[in-house]
């Protein structure tokens, strides 16, 4: 879920807003008078992961394999395997 705050409202709360956003794993769009410097605010972890699936979806083979994947599972075409001793 995003939310909208003010760029004064933010600054004044800047702590409680960095906690929202990693606690939460909401996204925060800070406005301005002008909308040209809206910012969003999102935390870290939360920004690795989108970041991540952007390079998934950009690596059309790894994208390809992971569809082939999915749709194994969902045809039931998987097997159960014991897992391998070190």
């Amino acid at each position: 879920m995003t939310q909208s705050v003010a760029y004064s409202a933010f600054r004044n709360n800047l702590k409680t807003w960095m906690r929202k956003a990693n606690e939460d794993a909401d996204t925060i769009l800070v406005t301005n008078s002008d909308p040209a410097d809206n910012v969003v605010v999102m935390g870290a972890a939360d920004y690795e992961s989108l970041m991540e699936t952007l390079r998934i979806y950009e690596n059309q083979q790894l994208h390809d394999k992971i569809l082939r994947g999915m749709r194994q599972v969902a045809e039931d075409g998987t097997q159960v395997h014991q897992l391998a001793e070190e």
